[in-house]
């Protein structure tokens, strides 16, 4: 009688991933992190451009929501140039512009200046999440994507951090205006991640290797009067958006808000055809709540820890160490739990953790040490969980348009973010600012515990077509073969 053989044991979890596509998740990770200490910037210095600009607390809080206007339009082209040529070149393309908005910053002489600027910005970051969350998501195996989606989310927090680190040395000493000097430096990135990075697996073995380029936006442009009547909508819709965050739409408000909406759900229900326009709704509809329960605390703590608590820009750059770290923290830990878990449940559970923790925080008065720990932890959770949004997200998408399709939806959703700051500010004027972004937090985070645990996108999908949308993130695991060679020639 033989004796049996031991299992083959499975080789530890770092080791599935090649030294190059290691290499590869850096040079994504870097330039995430670079999106991060561009957007972060405006943040910390809010209060500067208001004293120097004369802006009231609403016209401060829509320089924030101003990346947001272009988002939906920048996510869906870098998205679209992501899935025809590579998701290569839509990173290169996406640092470029966000790199140079943030440079433009520097140079603004008033309001509408600086609004314009944001908006490059808003089209450049909006292609870096596409670009970059299809990129390592496609490149690193099957079984760990939920890991692959929370390190490079990671990266963004610490740019936050490294932005507030800079604040505290170069504003107070040299003014508000070098903090986006500075931003250019992603440029000289751009080249590097040209020259180092390899295609992404899924998009080269679906797209680059068959030699067929997609069309994600062949839907929208289907005849001449289709692709004239979509034309009309992006700008009914972005010109909108626009006048929603400028003093431009003064008064007309709600109707130019419920005209913007319905433009970009025409698109969505367009893009998504008749199987699944439901599901594209419905994704934007969830990413919007998960902005509006996150952003008013991401753009608006800078402000209230200087005005209502009184801190030293020292003191608030110690409080966002606090902050910065605690979501990279989530962001890893939520990655391993997704895998582990499933990302649904883990970002269901994570979220109703970090609840618990929302009005402690802003009940802190004294003690900095205290507001730290309760800093740490909540974003840990709360903002920490984000890091598995795009792989919730794409995983509904197939490899030839999934990232036009993500940058799409994501970006769309975005749009929360924009509202976000601006309903902060608003609340603000009725009741502190600490209890309206604990309001706020606390209300809209089950929101999306309800939309997500119970995968109400999906489910809504159902009355339209009764077959299930596959998680095609599991499905398509490329990433464990070997990359088929291209004929040359």
């Amino acid at each position: 009688m033989h004796p049996a053989r031991p299992a083959p044991t499975r080789p530890p979890w770092y080791r599935e991933v090649s030294r190059e596509k290691w290499k590869s998740f850096f040079a994504a990770w870097i330039g995430y992190l670079l999106d991060g200490f561009d957007f972060v910037l405006i943040t910390l210095v809010l209060t500067e451009i208001a004293d120097d600009f004369g802006l009231s607390a609403v016209e401060s809080a829509s320089l924030v929501s101003g990346a947001f206007v272009t988002r939906w339009l920048g996510g869906a082209l870098l998205g679209a140039l992501g899935d025809r040529l590579g998701r290569r070149s839509a990173m290169v393309a996406s640092i470029l512009l966000y790199s140079i908005g943030t440079f433009a910053c520097g140079f603004a002489w008033d309001y509408t200046s600086l609004f314009a600027a944001r908006l490059l910005i808003g089209m450049g970051m909006a292609g870096e999440y596409s670009a970059s969350a299809t990129y390592v998501l496609e490149s690193w195996p099957a079984r760990l994507r939920n890991r692959a989606s929370g390190f490079l989310i990671s990266g963004f927090s610490l740019g936050g951090v490294l932005a507030a680190e800079v604040y505290e040395h170069v504003v107070p000493a040299h003014g508000w205006r070098w903090l986006f000097y500075i931003g250019l430096f992603p440029v000289a990135v751009t080249l590097w991640v040209r020259r180092a990075l390899p295609e992404a697996d899924d998009w080269e073995a679906r797209v680059g290797a068959a030699g067929a380029r997609p069309h994600p936006f062949r839907p929208l442009f289907a005849g001449r009067f289709r692709a004239g009547a979509n034309t009309v909508l992006a700008v009914v819709a972005t010109g909108s958006l626009l006048a929603v965050f400028t003093p431009l739409g003064t008064g007309a408000v709600p109707l130019l808000s419920v005209v913007a909406a319905a433009c970009l759900i025409a698109f969505a229900v367009q893009w998504g055809g008749r199987r699944r326009w439901v599901l594209y709704v419905a994704l934007c509809g969830t990413v919007f709540c998960a902005f509006l329960y996150s952003w008013p605390v991401q753009a608006l703590l800078p402000t209230y820890l200087k005005t209502e608590l009184g801190l030293t820009p020292a003191q608030v750059s110690d409080a966002l160490y606090y902050a910065g770290f605690g979501t990279m923290a989530g962001c890893v830990v939520t990655g391993f739990a997704g895998d582990r878990f499933g990302t649904r449940r883990t970002y269901a559970c994570t979220l109703l953790i970090g609840v618990a923790f929302v009005f402690p925080v802003f009940a802190v008065r004294d003690g900095r040490l205290v507001l730290g720990v309760l800093l740490f932890l909540m974003l840990a959770c709360m903002q920490g969980v984000s890091g598995l949004l795009p792989k919730y997200i794409a995983g509904h998408f197939p490899a030839e348009t999934r990232a036009a399709s993500l940058g799409f939806t994501y970006n769309v959703g975005a749009l929360g973010g924009a509202v976000a700051p601006v309903l902060g500010a608003e609340l603000a004027s009725t009741m502190s600012l600490g209890r309206s972004l604990a309001v706020l937090t606390f209300s809209l985070t089950l929101v999306v515990v309800l939309l997500i645990g119970l995968d109400v996108p999906s489910r809504l999908n159902r009355l339209v077509d009764p077959e299930p949308v596959p998680d095609h993130l599991a499905t398509e695991a490329v990433a464990d073969t070997p990359r088929p060679v291209r004929p040359r020639g």
